[in-house]
């Protein structure tokens, strides 16, 4: 969950960081000094944060997300658990034989082996399948979230009132701020409207 976490978050901090980089290569038409100047003078400054934990804790799609991806790997779990446990047991019912001298001859007693060592190969295969549709799932809903994001925040902040918009996790990048910069409960509330339509 702590990996989900991590990635959801860099997902989200790429996005912020091509949104400030997108608004600073379109601003070309007024002065940056001009700009300046008059947040200065106002007595504020045009920056915000978001604190993703909060949005994704209390994010409706990032909470249905999660509760998918998490449902995925515990059918993965169960998936990969049942077929190990099935040659356990036909390791273990040749083991068995191979102590009694069962088998009725040598080839029989190799073929066995084989047999057994292939469906040990597949389930190294299923596991790696498994990991892999995991991760591509848990890539698509992140690639998801940043972009349902990234789309409300291009609305959010259509009026221009903010220049950056950073993300903030556990006070991770953003050590200390007043809490009016603070606009995650307004994007949550945004996103989660947007969501239930």
């Amino acid at each position: 969950m702590n990996k989900i976490q991590i990635v959801l978050n860099s997902v989200f901090a790429v996005a912020l960081v091509t949104l400030f980089i997108l608004f600073f290569s379109f601003r070309k038409s007024s002065p940056a000094g001009e700009q300046t100047a008059a947040v200065v003078e106002q007595g504020n400054m045009p920056v915000a944060y978001i604190n993703v934990d909060s949005l994704l804790q209390h994010y409706t799609f990032a909470q249905e997300a999660k509760e998918r991806l998490m449902q995925k790997q515990e059918n993965a779990n169960l998936t990969f658990n049942k077929s190990l446990r099935t040659l356990q047991k036909e390791m273990n019912d040749h083991q068995q034989k191979m102590e009694n001298h069962a088998y009725l001859s040598e080839q029989r007693a190799r073929s066995e082996i084989q047999r057994l060592q292939n469906k040990q190969q597949e389930l190294e295969e299923l596991e790696a399948k498994l990991s892999q549709e995991f991760m591509l799932e848990n890539q698509k809903i992140n690639m998801q979230l940043a972009d349902s994001l990234t789309t409300f925040l291009k609305v959010f902040n259509a009026d221009g009132r903010f220049h950056i918009i950073l993300s903030n996790t556990a006070n991770d990048n953003v050590l200390m701020a007043n809490e009016a910069y603070d606009i995650t409960n307004q994007v949550i509330d945004g996103l989660n409207a947007r969501c239930n339509k």
